[in-house]
């Protein structure tokens, strides 16, 4: 099995090769991948003690965040890594976090692994949710750091639980301290093979977009655009989001309507669709608001206009405070759906397709009835229609959603105690 392993990585970096030729991320990853050991070597000596997180990408950061800053508290002596898979998770962290080593994780060749570890020499290593690479945690545990996984996250179609999943169920056992686990569901099937180093902590997301609500969440010109309406939030939405937003923009009474899309390339689809939607950009060019929006005219198509569209990035966390209902993208096609939590945080109603085999706080909060799932867009959007126009069932909603986040236990807290223990 370890040979087909092997055989299965060299595959993995050729398909990058290949496809980095049609791809700019890509290409930046495998561009990225080439620095990653001197970036180390470079800002690693050997008396450094170093804190280890690996994500897959920036979702799995946000989750490890929480017990990464607890970490850091307690160790404030300590260098802390962090490595991503991705060129999304990497790209958008690099540009904010100026104290920390950033890389890109090398492929997982046996070779390249072992000079990368051995020139990082981690004290403590943890990686998120289920981004396994079998020579690292091998080549780490032969360093003698101690290895954990948080937020993880087993269910039952994953390679652990199948006949030919033994040897990797092997290697987790030998090289990995502790698993935490989101939910029971996880802990029961990674003991079913034998993983029995492990407990229930939690979901780190909750931890994090609790801190979120808690910050400044002003965005300059929002509460202008709202006015004294309602505001509905499609939040990293897609087409089947954008077909919602058309149903809704004709039938809405007393709400305004926020578009930020989860790729930017959409904005000019989105223009299209509704010629007479402002953009972001155009009203908030600067602070000074006489530069911003530079006649009286402009100032009343801005606070006036139903729909306005999101042209940046880094803002819909932010934007989920402004908003009564929201719809999260994402969730009526394969690609996932994305985080649900920003707007619940909020006390907000959640709304979303039924594609989330992988989000089990998405069945909870539609427990909770704090948020609700639909097999279409025209269903999800009739319901929207409905929520707006009972009051009662708004507020209930809202109050579910906010109760269903704040109630959650404080995973960060539990993972950090057993970690230190």
């Amino acid at each position: 099995m370890k040979f087909l392993y092997n055989i299965s990585i060299f595959h993995l970096e050729l398909a990058f090769k290949v496809l980095s030729w049609f791809n700019d991320k890509i290409k930046s990853g495998l561009e990225g991948r080439k620095k990653s050991l001197e970036i180390v070597k470079s800002k690693i000596k050997n008396e450094d003690n170093v804190l280890w997180i690996h994500a897959a990408s920036l979702g799995e950061y946000e989750q490890g965040l929480p017990v990464l800053e607890k970490l850091k508290e307690k160790y404030p002596n300590h260098k802390v890594l962090i490595t991503f898979f991705s060129p999304s998770g990497y790209e958008n962290v690099v540009k904010k976090n100026k104290e920390d080593i950033l890389c890109y994780l090398p492929f997982d060749k046996k070779s390249t692994i072992s000079e990368f570890v051995k020139a990082v020499h981690p004290e403590i290593f943890f990686t998120v949710k289920y981004d396994f690479w079998f020579h690292l945690l091998d080549e780490l545990k032969k360093a003698n750091a101690k290895v954990f996984v948080i937020s993880a996250l087993f269910y039952e179609n994953q390679v652990y639980f199948k006949s030919y999943g033994k040897w990797f169920v092997n290697e987790l056992k030998k090289n990995v301290d502790w698993i935490f686990h989101q939910t029971e569901k996880s802990l029961s099937l990674a003991q079913k093979v034998g993983l029995t180093k492990g407990s229930v902590s939690g979901d780190t997301r909750f931890d994090r977009v609790k801190q979120i609500k808690n910050r400044d969440n002003s965005v300059e010109l929002i509460s202008e655009f709202k006015a004294e309406k309602k505001l509905l939030v499609f939040g990293s939405s897609w087409e089947a989001e954008e077909k919602m937003a058309q149903i809704l923009s004709q039938k809405l009474e007393n709400f305004k309507i926020l578009i930020a899309p989860h790729d930017l390339k959409r904005v000019q689809n989105l223009k299209q669709i509704f010629p007479s939607a402002i953009l972001y950009s155009e009203i908030a060019k600067s602070q000074n608001r006489k530069t911003e929006i530079e006649t009286t005219s402009q100032l009343h198509d801005f606070t006036t206009s139903q729909i306005l569209i999101i042209d940046s990035i880094g803002l819909l966390s932010k934007l989920y405070s402004y908003s009564d209902i929201a719809i999260v993208g994402g969730g009526f096609h394969d690609k996932g759906l994305h985080n649900i939590l920003e707007a619940a945080t909020f006390g907000v109603p959640v709304i979303f397709g039924n594609q989330y085999k992988k989000n089990p706080e998405a069945d909870a909060l539609i427990a909770q009835n704090g948020g609700k799932s639909f097999d279409n867009e025209e269903l999800a959007a009739d319901f929207v229609l409905e929520l707006s126009k009972n009051s009662n069932l708004l507020q209930e909603m809202s109050e579910n959603a906010g109760n269903f986040v704040h109630s959650q236990p404080n995973s960060s807290e539990i993972i950090l105690e057993k970690i230190l223990a």
